[in-house]
This record gives C-alpha cells, sequence and structure tokens, in this order.
C-alpha cells in the first residue's frame, strides 16, 4: 500500500502557508489529528530532529558551565503570586488545574517561581555561586490567538536556563553569553541567521528587566521569535527572600537570568529556511538519517547487491546509515520520499555499481549525483561539514536586502507589505514611546521589535512618527 506521506507536495515554496502545511504532513513530523487546539502529536520523524537539537544544545551549555535538573511540571498558585508583574503578566496564559485538598496548581509556564524558591536553599555564600542550572521539557501557555503546529502552540518544547549570581555584571555577562550560544548553535549549526533585540519594556518578558529576542525572518517576510534570554535582576530573588553571603559577610539578594530555546519552534525556521519544493532539507548535523542508501535489485540480484550495501554501510558505521531494502516500493518511489524527508545523502547501488565497485552519491541541497569509487569514499563528516555551510550561507543571502532604512511611516508600511523589515529612527523604548508604536501598528500591522542588542546604532534626527529627538534606532516587522 502506498504511503500517504510520498504523495509529494503539491504546491511551491512561494505559497509558504499552504507548503508548510503540507511538509509538516507529508514529511510526518506531526499529526494533529487528535484534535486539541493547540497541541500536536510529534512523529518520529520529527521527534528524532528535535532530540538531535537537543543534543547539540545540552552539550554546548554543559560546556558553559550549566548542570541539568528536572523540575516538576506544576507550580503552586502561591508561587506564581509572589512576583507581581510576573503574575500579571502570564495570568491570561495560565492553564490551572483543578483544586486539590484547598491547593491551587497551574501547569507551568515557565520556571522561575520553581527555581527561585530553590536557589534560595541551595545557595548560602558567595562560595556557591555562580549556579547555572537548566532543564528540558514542556511549558504550557493558553493562547488564545489562531494556533498553528509547531508556530503557536499551547504545549512548547524547549529548554530553560536558569542562573544566578552575585552581581549584576556577572548576570550581564551571562545574557551576553545566551547570545553567543544562540550565534554558535541556531545559526552557524542550525543554518539560521537571526537578529538580537532588545525588546521594548512594553514587549519584555513579565518580571523581568529587560528581554532579548532571536527574531528570524521568515520566507513570507514574518518574523518569528527564536531564544529569548531575559535579566531577570533581583525582583525574583527578592520576591523568593533569597540571597547569599558575600566576602564580608553581608547579606545580598541574588541576580538571576533566564534563556529559553524552544526546539519545536526552531524547527519551523530549520523547515522554513532549508526546505524546497521538494520537500524538507535537513542540516547533516540533524537528520535523523546522515545518508540513505537504495539498493537496486532484482529478485536474480538481491542478495549481492543488499550484501553491497552492508559493505558500505560498514564503511560509514560512524554515522546514521540507513538501508532502504523494502522490495514493495520502486527505487523512485524511494528517492521521491527520501527526498521528501530531507535526507542530506543518498547512495544508489546497482548491477552496474557492484561490477565496478562504485556508488551513485545524490546530494540532497544541491541535486548533483556523482559516481564515485568505493576505495576512494570522501571523508563524510567533511562532507557534511559543506553541506551544512551551503545551507548557512544560502539562509544568510535571504536576508540581504531585506533590512530597509525608512524616513516616513509610508515607507515603513511599503517595506513591511514586502515582506521587509523597517529600521528607523525613533523616540524611546520605554513607556513615552508606547503612542507611537500603537500608531505604526495600527497602520501596518507591524511591531516594534527592538534595538540590536549587539551594535550599538546610533539615532540621527527625529523619530519617525511623533518628531520628537530620536534615541534609538528601531526595527519594525510583521510577527506570528
Amino acid at each position: 500500500m502506498k504511503k500517504e506521506s510520498n504523495e509529494g507536495l503539491t504546491v511551491k515554496k512561494e505559497n509558504f502557508s499552504e507548503w508548510y502545511s503540507q511538509i509538516i504532513d507529508k514529511a510526518e513530523l506531526v499529526d494533529i489529528r487528535l484534535d486539541m487546539k493547540g497541541f500536536m502529536v510529534i512523529r518520529p520523524w520529527g521527534a528524532r530532529i528535535i532530540e538531535n537539537m537537543y543534543k547539540i544544545y545540552e552539550k554546548e551549555l554543559q560546556e558553559r558551565g550549566h548542570e541539568p535538573t528536572f523540575m516538576p511540571s506544576v507550580i503552586p498558585e502561591a508561587n506564581l503570586k509572589k512576583e507581581s508583574s510576573h503574575i500579571k503578566g502570564f495570568t491570561p496564559e495560565v492553564f490551572w488545574l483543578k483544586e486539590i485538598n484547598k491547593e491551587k496548581l497551574a501547569l507551568r509556564p515557565t520556571s522561575e517561581t520553581l527555581y527561585t524558591p530553590m536557589f534560595k536553599l541551595w545557595i548560602r555564600s558567595h562560595r556557591d555561586l555562580p549556579l547555572k542550572l537548566y532543564q528540558r521539557g514542556s511549558v504550557f501557555r493558553l493562547d488564545t490567538k489562531a494556533t498553528r503546529p509547531l508556530i503557536r502552540t499551547r504545549e512548547i518544547l524547549w529548554i530553560e536556563c536558569h542562573d544566578a549570581f552575585a552581581t549584576k555584571k556577572e548576570a550581564e555577562k551571562q545574557v551576553q553569553e545566551d547570545i553567543e550560544i544562540t550565534e554558535k548553535v541556531m545559526h552557524q549549526k542550525f543554518g539560521i541567521p537571526f537578529l538580537a533585540m532588545k525588546r521594548p519594556s512594553w514587549d519584555k518578558f513579565a518580571g523581568a528587566e529587560y528581554t532579548i529576542g532571536s527574531d528570524v525572518l521568515m520566507p513570507d517576510g514574518k518574523l518569528i521569535q527564536q531564544p529569548s534570554t531575559h535579566l531577570m535582576g533581583q525582583k525574583f530573588s527578592k520576591a523568593f527572600d533569597a540571597k547569599f553571603k558575600t566576602e564580608n559577610g553581608k547579606e545580598e539578594y541574588l541576580w538571576t537570568t533566564a534563556y529559553g530555546p524552544a526546539m519545536s519552534r526552531i524547527l519551523v525556521s530549520v523547515i522554513s529556511m532549508h526546505g524546497d519544493d521538494k520537500g524538507l532539507i535537513l542540516p547533516f548535523s540533524l537528520s535523523p538519517v546522515s545518508v540513505i542508501i537504495v539498493p537496486i535489485f532484482t529478485t536474480a540480484n538481491k542478495e549481492k547487491i543488499l550484501k553491497y550495501a552492508e559493505e558500505i554501510k560498514n564503511k560509514l558505521k560512524d554515522f546514521e546509515i540507513k538501508i532502504d531494502d523494502r522490495d514493495f516500493y520502486t527505487p523512485g518511489w524511494k528517492f521521491h520520499e527520501w527526498e521528501l524527508k530531507g535526507v542530506p545523502f543518498r547512495i544508489e547501488i546497482g548491477e552496474k555499481e557492484l561490477k565496478a565497485k562504485t556508488l551513485t552519491l545524490f546530494i540532497r541541497d544541491t541535486g548533483k549525483k556523482e559516481i564515485i569509487s568505493l576505495k576512494k569514499f570522501p571523508d563524510l563528516k567533511k562532507l557534511g561539514e559543506q553541506f551544512d555551510e551551503r545551507l548557512r550561507k544560502n539562509a544568510e543571502k535571504m536576508m540581504e536586502g531585506r533590512i530597509v532604512n525608512c524616513k516616513t511611516a509610508v515607507e515603513i508600511k511599503k517595506a513591511v507589505d514586502n515582506s521587509k523589515i523597517a529600521k528607523v529612527n525613533w523616540c524611546s523604548l520605554e513607556e513615552a514611546g508606547i503612542k507611537c508604536a500603537e500608531s505604526v501598528e495600527k497602520s501596518t500591522g507591524a511591531e516594534i521589535r527592538g534595538t540590536l542588542a549587539n551594535k550599538n546604532e546610533k539615532p540621527l534626527g527625529k523619530c519617525i512618527i511623533c518628531g520628537k529627538k530620536a534615541n534609538e534606532v528601531v526595527y519594525i516587522g510583521k510577527s506570528y
């Protein structure tokens, strides 16, 4: 019986919305047929990609001093209420559980109110600092907007880091390190370029002093927020009375930060940045299968061809290699299937290759085929690195010319309507700038995303909206 996923995409990527809907279904990443708004089943192929993301991210975090933990999935109402601005910001998005023995519990929307009370218990003096912890798992947000698989969901698969320090300087250094981690992992390894944006005060994380979000431009011109990092300052430590003793014996409140790369959302950008009209193109570093071997055989030569396939597989034993030896599908069907699923390399072997001791290597991103001698098979690790570098560079090219300097509100609208990001002079990202932001959103449907966090840009002249002195250079775009 022919598998549904192999029917292929019926639209081109330029029709992005429908292309995305088809690819996550036909490449067997997710299944939404449980019919629960904002929740989905992640199928084995999608789960294995996400597992690889977790491995890479966790390795990087641990190398930088973070230790893993597992925290409860529920939070007492009393904890959530400890920091008033936090609960005010999250209350509309909280899933409340049935009251048990007069105790009201919430499914965690995030975990500051779980980690900070533990910091109070675990940290006694400056000798216990810094303390850098993380967990992997789900958080739950009662999102009332239109949901979309992986993009806007009510259950988010992520890593959240919660770190405690003795000083604000150390905490802010961690915020910058979080941006570096996003650069090293999401951009350099997964091939997803981003803009690190310090958010306006009205768009920061509830309870934070400030927030920096990583904005990724999607093919349809909308921005999707990827890993964000927050300087929590001393707000939560004061709410939970989490202190430490300094070297001179004085008690001080902890300085804390939080960082949250969401694997399920990052997968959205991997799909969207690298995929094409045939389906997924997965980075070599993330693909569940590095190389798919498709043996082309008849009943008469099947045994010999499969033996040759095993010989090739054994030469590549350090990688994820799969032999597709299903004899109820044609070779062409298999080619199509694995291209749809985005496997970086395909090896084709038949009677001709067996006799010549060669193989045919197909490269997913370029579509090229090469005849290679088995004795001179190239370094697969190097081929994979080159593959990922091409994906990254192609993604970076998508950003070229997508940021437009605008001098009027009309130019802002023109830019965002043409799937671009507007760069403008702005009065303020504090409360004083809210009216100007509301004016832009009303006339264009776009949002003030913030200022570049890793580059000091000096404004010139006046605010593009109110005409007052410009104090910031901000970026404006439509978002999910």
